[in-house]
């Protein structure tokens, strides 16, 4: 590894933690073997923080093994012995908090107080949620269905998860990943976004430091065209987990079905938010604010269309405009920080290159650039508010992953429930209403796999979080979650040891 030297090491001392490599495999930390190497910048200053050997198919296969040698002690270990290692994990995790949102700030330029409040607490929630729910994994119980025949329901876990991260939450992402598989007696190899692999190495290192064998979990940093699809398409692993672009999740898919996994598949959204004409103007402003500038818009739970009825249109496009205006952009490790940059130069050229063509069939109200001076090395833009866009356009249709809401006008309920599926993707959602019937119908109609009321973007962990339509299939957190990482045995006893000889002779005769 190379030490870049530009790294500020009170945020958090990259170099000095991953010395011996980016790769976690069996309990430690080792080199890649691609031959390749990739740097790890602070999108907020465009410094290189650190500078680690790719995994290659190689380092996955090691991976897999050690994960596949793990899996029979930890599937074998009692639903309570589980629940000892996760809650010392969380335990751990509580301990190392402060780094894990240093790391995090760093390496996805997310404001410090963003981690520090919501980030790390919601994965240490999570860990101790998965520890709890380790001990209710179960079958159902037993019965008699089918004469002198007992049957009951096993509830296994699956083997070795093969499992792809993104870059918008990584550690949050590893704890949605690895936390229900090992809870429910599964193994796991996770491949984070090679831009943002640095928590989701240290939350390797906090489960084996709690006690949770080696082997159990493991981690390799590589590209996704060579480690990733290597990891999706091996034949030991048995099931496949992917969250990211609904594009590169069609590819997963397609190489997974060879060798027949189970999917889980958590893609892209572009969540609705319809405003009926009875809603709190101020609260519903100072949400769509919130949800749509969360993470700087990098959350594919994101406000990104918000559908206003008409009476309070004009008057949410100015009163959100002037909110949005508000918004303070700067150093994420900064206290005043409310928006950080984007997670990378050329994810910034993106999102401009949406908002620099909409200019020809809409209104950009505020926003649309990025900043200058100090803050122009980093990788920062306004956030946007566009209005009058047509329903087809590309701003309305397409996932833009920045801070830019575009508003829309609705004349009839009927018309705002309708604009508001029209799309291909179906993750989340939420209704703006006083009036609970409106409300309970947006809910009921709205296709999507979370829909909020007078409120856009919490989640905990005790519900499931996962999509419809494009947006994919599986949940993660909470108990369904185990529904994703277990198996179903259907087991039956013949009580009277002649059922055998019975059903010979029915099918055979008397031999």
């Amino acid at each position: 590894m190379h030490n870049p030297g530009t790294a500020t090491p009170d945020r958090f001392p990259a170099e000095e933690r991953f010395a011996q490599g980016a790769q976690f495999i069996a309990g430690r930390l080792t080199r890649g073997t691609s031959g390749r190497t990739h740097a790890v910048t602070d999108p907020a200053s465009d410094e290189e923080v650190l500078t680690y050997e790719l995994a290659g198919t190689a380092d996955v296969d090691r991976a897999v093994a050690a994960a596949r040698a793990a899996f029979p002690g930890w599937a074998r270990a009692t639903p309570g012995e589980r629940s000892d290692a996760l809650h010392r994990f969380a335990e751990v995790l509580a301990d190392r908090a402060e780094d894990f949102a240093r790391a995090e700030s760093l390496q996805c330029g997310k404001p410090l107080k963003l981690t520090r409040e919501f980030d790390v607490p919601g994965t240490i929630d999570n860990a101790a949620f998965f520890a709890g729910a380790a001990r209710l994994l179960q079958g159902q119980s037993a019965g008699e269905y089918s004469g002198d025949h007992t049957s009951y329901v096993r509830r296994e876990p699956i083997g070795v998860v093969g499992s792809i991260a993104p870059w918008n939450y990584p550690l949050q992402m590893a704890a949605w990943k690895i936390l229900p598989a090992i809870a429910a007696g599964n193994t796991i190899v996770l491949k984070p976004a090679e831009l943002t692999p640095l928590t989701s190495l240290l939350f390797a290192q906090a489960a084996t430091d709690a006690g949770i064998p080696d082997g159990v979990i493991n981690i390799v940093t590589g590209t996704g065209r060579e480690a990733g699809e290597h990891l999706v398409g091996h034949p030991d692993v048995a099931m496949t987990s992917f969250t990211g672009s609904t594009a590169v999740g069609k590819r997963v898919a397609e190489v997974a079905t060879a060798t027949v996994k189970r999917l889980h598949l958590e893609l892209g959204g572009k969540a609705p938010f319809v405003v009926f004409d009875d809603a709190d103007l101020e609260a519903a402003a100072h949400g769509a604010v919130a949800g749509s500038l969360i993470n700087t818009g990098q959350d594919c739970t994101a406000a990104t269309r918000a559908y206003v009825q008409r009476p309070l249109y004009e008057a949410f496009v100015e009163r959100t405009a002037a909110l949005m205006e508000t918004v303070r952009l700067g150093d994420p490790f900064a206290a005043g920080t409310d928006l950080g940059p984007l997670i990378s130069h050329v994810q910034r050229d993106r999102v401009a290159g949406f908002v620099d063509r909409a200019r020809a069939y809409a209104r950009v109200v505020t926003g649309g650039e990025a900043p200058e001076g100090e803050l122009a090395k980093g990788a920062y833009y306004r956030p946007t508010l566009i209005a009058d866009a047509a329903q087809d356009s590309e701003v309305v249709q397409s996932e833009i992953f920045g801070p830019v809401l575009v508003v829309l006008p609705f004349d009839t309920d009927d018309e705002g429930l309708a604009l508001a599926n029209d799309t291909p993707y179906g993750l989340a959602a939420s209704a703006w209403s006083r009036d609970v019937y409106r409300a309970n119908r947006a809910t009921r109609e709205i296709k999507a796999g979370c829909v909020w009321v007078n409120d856009h973007i919490p989640i905990i962990s005790e519900m499931p979080h996962g999509g419809y339509k494009s947006s994919g299939y599986g949940k993660d957190m909470s108990a369904y979650s185990f529904e994703e990482y277990t198996q179903i045995k259907h087991v039956m006893f013949d009580n009277t040891a002649v059922a055998a000889k019975d059903w010979h002779r029915t099918v055979f005769g008397d031999r």
